[in-house]
Parts: C-alpha cells; sequence; structure tokens
C-alpha cells in the first residue's frame, strides 16, 4: 500500500503542477473559475496547496494522538455545500493566501515541492505520521493523508482545467483512491441504505448521499 499510494500521488500531483504553469492559468488568474466565489487564481491555490502541505505537515510535531482515517477525515465534514459556511469560508481564505503570490510563484513553489516530495516519500516509513496543521491536535497517518490528497487533486484538477479550457486528465489510479475514500466516507456519514438509494434509486435520495464535498 505504501508505495502504491505514494506512487498514486505523486503522479497526480505531477498534473497540478504542469497545469499551475500554464499559460491559460495564468492569463486568467484574476477571473472567476468554475466554482461560484473563487476565482482561478484561488482554486489554483487550493491545488497547489495539495503538493505544498505535504512537506508543511510532514515538518509538523506530532505527539502520538490516535490517527484520524481519511474516511473520518471526510466523512465528519459539516456544510460542504454551503458557500458562506465556516469550512468553505476558510478553504477559501488559505487559497487566496496562497494565490497572492502570483501565478508564477505558486506554480514554481508546487514544481519544487513536487521534485523534492519525489524523493522524500520513498524515506518516510510506513508508519509515518503527520500533524493535521488546520486542525490542531490531530494527525493522521502519511499514507492516510496522502489518499485525502488524490481526492483533493482529482477534484480540482478537473475544476481548474475546466475554468480555462485546458486539456488535463486525471490519473485513473487517482481518480479510483478518490472514488474510494469519498464513498466510503458517504457510507460512513449517511449508513449503506441511503447510499444505495442514492446510487440505485434516485428519487429516494432525500439525503443526497453520495455528496460528500
Amino acid at each position: 500500500m505504501t508505495d502504491e499510494i505514494r506512487k498514486t500521488y505523486l503522479q497526480a500531483a505531477e498534473k497540478a503542477v504542469h497545469l499551475l504553469a500554464t499559460e491559460q492559468v495564468a492569463r486568467r488568474w484574476e477571473t472567476e473559475s468554475v466554482l461560484p466565489g473563487m476565482s482561478v487564481g484561488g482554486l489554483a491555490g487550493h491545488l497547489a496547496r495539495s503538493v505544498l502541505q505535504v512537506e508543511w505537515f510532514l515538518d509538523g510535531q506530532v505527539a502520538g494522538a490516535e490517527p484520524v482515517s481519511p474516511v473520518q477525515y471526510y466523512a465528519r465534514l459539516a456544510d460542504t455545500s454551503l458557500p458562506d459556511s465556516a469550512l468553505n469560508v476558510g478553504v477559501r481564505a488559505r487559497s487566496e493566501e496562497t494565490a497572492a503570490a502570483g501565478p508564477a510563484v505558486v506554480a514554481e513553489q508546487a514544481r519544487a515541492a513536487w521534485v523534492r516530495l519525489t524523493q522524500r516519500l520513498g524515506r518516510e516509513s510506513a508508519d509515518r505520521r503527520v500533524a493535521v496543521l488546520h486542525r490542531p491536535g490531530e494527525e493522521m497517518l502519511l499514507d492516510g493523508y496522502l489518499q485525502t490528497r488524490c481526492v483533493e487533486l482529482a477534484v480540482h484538477l478537473d475544476d481548474l482545467a475546466l475554468s480555462v479550457d485546458a486539456p488535463c486528465r486525471v490519473p485513473d489510479a487517482a481518480l479510483a483512491v478518490a472514488v474510494d475514500v469519498l464513498v466510503a466516507a458517504a457510507r460512513d456519514r449517511h449508513g449503506d441504505q441511503a447510499v444505495l438509494h442514492a446510487l440505485a434509486r434516485r428519487e429516494r435520495d432525500v439525503d443526497q448521499a453520495l455528496r460528500v464535498l
């Protein structure tokens, strides 16, 4: 699992690095993205953070707390569909903070971090933990955290590519990880009956059970 998820993550992160460096992204930096209320620059900053944060989290201090699983990481999120929820306001603020450096700097920061991670991840042990810096006191196993980054990369590579009319295919392995994690989170949050309705009986899907993000 360790080698496989790390390879999958690095492949998806490489796609993000290449997309962030395109002229299409730089040219439309100040325009609105396909996500209402978020500029292309903000969306690019959010995508870049799925590369940058891995280094930041690896450098954080861990204290031995019970690690949160990738399913738990998403299943307990609240108000994900409300643009003005505390969750989404915080995401936009962190993304815009990263984007403030401008397209060239953000692209180079992501590229440099990816290069370092291609070496560093191979040296980290299978039981390596990371600190979840935006949730003080929480920790995750590195491989579990990389699964959440595959979710973010799969979702937002698609968002950014669509926002700037750029071709970008998310690697199949990263898509598979993203779907597995999000469906498991939906099952944890709503239960299997509700997920079954969402998959097979949409007229009974009163909770939009497959909507995790």
